[in-house]
């Protein structure tokens, strides 16, 4: 039995079968693609569970087939670059990437990075109770990934919810940096911070009400973040 279908798209052959070789072994069906044109196809032919996808692509780059996919699709994404400049991660996070690596890489990181990735967005995982939590013009279903900003539905990418979810569950409680990677991302060290950075932003901007003077996602300064709140 497959442990879940992955995407991989990048147009260096050698990291293709690298990160192909490590994902098989742990029980991934792979399928491959070394060109931007035809990943809108195979995703809609293919259905992946999770897609590895390379910005600096020939013809469709990216940064457009992300686009283009999160008009239809949620299907969790990491992009795979040789960019590391905080704009190129600012940008694919923004506009609906899940999670950005920076070549050269661990494939065996990369993988952890998959398996957490697709556990978090698995809808048969577990999650605690109540599973809609309610806050004044915020509420957030755990079980459907539906969440209503003064009763309008919105839009979040996997990373988005699961940090808004596990910050939402445990009002006032603060978080450390390290702490939010290690539940969120699953690493058991710090992780870019800039990643966290650019999620918490991109949260602020869609759920609160002036995301300069936020109110609900607190910053506490030198130590993390904290939700503040009380329960409906």
């Amino acid at each position: 039995m497959h442990a879940g279908k992955i995407l991989v798209v990048d147009d260096d052959h050698h990291i293709l079968e690298i990160v192909s070789l490590y994902l098989r072994r742990e029980g991934f069906e792979i399928i491959t693609a070394d060109h931007g044109d035809h990943v809108l196809q195979m995703v809609a032919e293919q259905r992946p569970d999770l897609i590895l996808l390379d910005i600096l692509l020939p013809g469709v780059d990216g940064i457009e087939l992300c686009r283009q996919l999160r008009k239809t699709n949620d299907t969790p994404i990491i992009f795979l670059s040789a960019k590391s400049e905080d704009i190129d991660i600012i940008l694919g996070l923004s506009i609906g990437g899940d999670d950005y690596v920076t070549k050269p890489f661990s494939p065996g990181q990369l993988v952890a990075r998959v398996k957490s990735l697709l556990r978090r967005c698995s809808p048969t995982r577990q999650l605690t109770e109540p599973h809609i939590l309610k806050f004044p013009d915020l509420e957030i279903d755990l079980h459907s990934h539906i969440v209503k900003v003064r009763d309008q539905p919105i839009a979040l990418s996997a990373k988005e919810f699961d940090l808004l979810s596990l910050l939402a569950q445990n009002p006032n409680r603060v978080y450390r940096i390290e702490q939010l990677f290690e539940q969120v991302w699953s690493l058991e060290s710090f992780g870019d911070p800039r990643t966290l950075i650019v999620h918490i932003s991109n949260l602020r901007k869609k759920i609160e009400p002036n995301p300069s003077e936020p109110r609900f996602i607190i910053t506490v300064r030198g130590v993390g973040y904290k939700f503040h709140g009380t329960p409906l």
